[in-house]
């Protein structure tokens, strides 16, 4: 006879969807197996070293990112660095090649190399000028200034600057009236500008400056012509006083010569003859100063000298007079000047106009 000995307990069913007989069969060997040892538990990261990780993990990726693009930068600069090489090489040789033949055929029928630059591959424009144009002469034959270069008029200028000016706006308007012959100062103080423009008309000035400020600095000066005008509005920059320029002179009350260059279209040709009006037609040269006005890329360079001759009348030192400014024409205006009523022969719009690098409009 077989006795079948059993327990009093039954054995645990798996549940539907839980552990498998077989499965916590298997952890329980592992767990007979594994006696004695530790069991390590997984560790749970805080908010703040996640955030660390992530810090770290960001750093790194940058690091290596940026050395990278060092990498590609050099790399270029090395290509730039050969290429500009070889461009001088050849520049060299071109230079060498054209020397032998100026030697051997004369300077006269081998010219020399111009440099291309901004200003001498300048767009066209319709309005430029050509040298000895019969209708442009007729027209400043003609124009509002025609009577100062015929010198039957005799230049007569006011100067005034915006309503309860600061001090370095002072200093300018005195400083342009050093440089300008019979120049007068008016302290505008309130008065309208229309209203100042009428008592320069009924005082006989021939023309007008209104210097106005911004922030306690000068930033603009409106020209009038009077008593028909035009008027402009220049904006200054790089305004440099007298007493800021170095090894300085002091001015004399001599006429000054007048050079004004590089005005190429009608509305330059305009802007040259409203300045060169300012002062009279008959430059006393004993006195050997000099009023320039150049236009480089529609900037206005003004500057004030005094030459004197060297070595037997070959050579020429200049000495600044001051003042030294920028000038950016910004509007013409027909007539003297109007706000609200004014006929506007030319505004400068930025983004419309200066569609390229090589375009100028004086």
């Amino acid at each position: 006879q077989v006795v079948i000995a059993m327990s009093g307990k039954k054995p645990k069913r798996a549940e539907p969807g839980g552990p498998k007989e077989a499965d916590i069969v298997k952890k329980k060997a592992k767990g007979e197996e594994g006696e004695g040892k530790e069991v390590k538990e997984k560790k749970v990261l805080s908010k703040e070293e996640i955030d660390e990780k992530l810090r770290e993990i960001k750093q790194s990726t940058t690091e290596a990112t940026l050395k990278k693009k060092r990498g590609d930068k050099m790399q270029r600069a090395a290509g730039g660095k050969a290429l500009r090489l070889q461009r001088s090489a050849a520049k060299r040789e071109r230079q060498s090649q054209r020397a032998k033949l100026r030697e051997k055929y004369g300077e006269e029928l081998v010219a020399k190399e111009i440099p291309r630059t901004i200003e001498n591959t300048r767009e066209y424009d319709e309005t430029m000028v050509n040298e000895e144009d019969e209708e442009v002469e007729h027209d400043e034959a003609n124009d509002e200034f025609a009577a100062y270069y015929r010198k039957d008029v005799a230049p007569k200028v006011l100067i005034t600057m915006s309503p309860y000016a600061k001090v370095k706006t002072w200093k300018l308007c005195y400083e342009l009236q050093r440089c300008i012959p019979h120049a007068e100062i008016f302290s505008r103080k309130g008065v309208p500008l229309k209203k100042v423009v009428e008592q320069a008309k009924a005082k006989g000035y021939t023309d007008l400056l209104v210097v106005h400020e911004n922030m306690r600095e000068p930033n603009g000066i409106v020209f009038c012509h009077l008593p028909e005008g035009p008027t402009a509005f220049f904006k200054i920059n790089n305004l440099t006083f007298t007493k800021d320029i170095k090894k300085t002179g002091s001015s004399t009350d001599h006429y000054p010569e007048v050079v004004v260059n590089n005005f190429n279209t009608r509305l330059g040709h305009t802007i040259a003859r409203m300045f060169t009006c300012l002062f009279p037609q008959n430059p006393e040269f004993k006195g050997r100063r000099v009023v320039t006005l150049h236009n480089q890329r529609d900037y206005l360079f003004f500057r004030h000298h005094r030459y004197e001759f060297k070595k037997e009348g070959t050579k020429a030192a200049l000495l600044e007079l001051g003042p030294r400014m920028t000038l950016r024409l910004k509007w013409l205006q027909k007539g003297t000047f109007d706000s609200r009523c004014g006929e506007y022969e030319w505004v400068l719009k930025r983004h419309e106009m200066e569609t390229s690098r090589r375009r100028f409009f004086l």
